[in-house]
């Protein structure tokens, strides 16, 4: 007998979902997750339907290296968000987790009463092994997230790499977690990061830290003067919190409202979210084509000796990528 799984009731799962049922919405998460080509079409067919319930979510991308506190942040900000009558819902884009198994599955534990109010949703990214692939599932998952009530969507990155850009490519505000530290970690900052940032926030601001993370702060608005905003409508502050003792999470939080009040009042939130829009659909369309010269049987043929013949010098890669574009009209 066959196991594999029987296709979903896109019906009962829209129902269930508009309902606010987590399990309902694991599951449609797990379908939009899925490689089989009926579960991709249900899975088309399920976020088009949802569609208009989504788009009302203050969506926050969080990125910092390995040690910052990501996820120590995310779980007390998001008891903080819970504790303000939010719904919250925490998603992951990690290009590594086919790799690794997947970190934010560690990170999982460690956000400790996050993990277990009924008022939250942790979903880890999937195993696609692109970045590409990682970060479009991971928008569905938002938009399914959105349908089902949670109005806080907290995307975490890794930190690492092009998921920076993705992340922050899908949310409405980026914010940037550092450590409180000298010279040598400023001198290390990724200038492209700062870039990106709405906000940079000094995490560990306690104890002997305060003083630390004080200076750290003074150095990150110098580093800031220097380079252009994103937005003539926003300043990017730079603040100092603590994940462990709490202290400085409601200002924090309240600097991503400040943002969103300037973002909609000079027009800039609605154009950037149609501007997200446009640039998933070529996304997807990219994945589109990718997935039909490697899995159409017509073409994979002709492509596995088009690579035969670039790598042995026989043909030019710029007409062999010309040769390929024309298999697929």
């Amino acid at each position: 007998m066959s196991s594999r799984s029987p296709s979903p009731n896109t019906a009962a799962l829209t129902d269930d979902i508009s309902a606010g049922s987590r399990a309902a919405l694991a599951r449609a998460i797990t379908l939009v997750e899925s490689r089989r080509a009926d579960h991709q079409a249900a899975a088309r067919e399920l976020v088009q339907v949802l569609l208009p319930r989504t788009g009302n979510a203050v969506r926050v991308g969080i990125t910092g290296s390995p040690g910052v506190g990501k996820s120590t942040t995310i779980d007390a900000l998001g008891m903080y968000l819970i504790e303000q009558s939010h719904k919250v819902a925490v998603l992951a884009v990690d290009p590594s987790s086919a790799r690794t198994g997947g970190s934010i599955l560690g990170d999982k534990t460690r956000m400790a009463r996050l993990s277990h109010d009924t008022n939250a949703f942790i979903r880890p990214s999937p195993s696609s092994g692109t970045l590409g692939g990682v970060a479009a599932k991971t928008r569905e998952a938002m938009l399914l997230c959105e349908a089902a009530g949670f109005d806080v969507i907290l995307v975490e990155t890794v930190g690492i790499g092009q998921s920076e850009t993705a992340v922050c490519d899908m949310t409405d505000f980026f914010l940037a977690l550092m450590l409180p530290g000298g010279g040598d970690e400023l001198q290390g900052i990724k200038k492209g990061l700062v870039e990106l940032a709405d906000m940079i926030a000094i995490n560990k601001a306690d104890g002997d830290n305060i003083k630390r993370a004080n200076i750290t702060a003074a150095d990150y608005r110098g580093a800031l003067h220097l380079l252009s905003p994103r937005s003539e409508h926003w300043h990017p502050p730079v603040v100092t919190y603590s994940a462990i003792s709490g202290t400085g999470i409601a200002e924090l939080w309240q600097k991503v409202l400040d943002h969103r009040r300037a973002m909609i009042a000079s027009g800039e939130f609605a154009a950037r979210r149609r501007d997200q829009q446009v640039k998933w659909m070529w996304t997807m369309l990219e994945q589109h084509l990718m997935a039909r010269l490697r899995t159409d049987p017509s073409i994979r043929t002709k492509v596995k000796k088009l690579e035969t013949d670039v790598a042995e010098g026989r043909v030019a890669p710029a007409l062999a990528a010309e040769q390929l574009a024309e298999m697929l009209t």
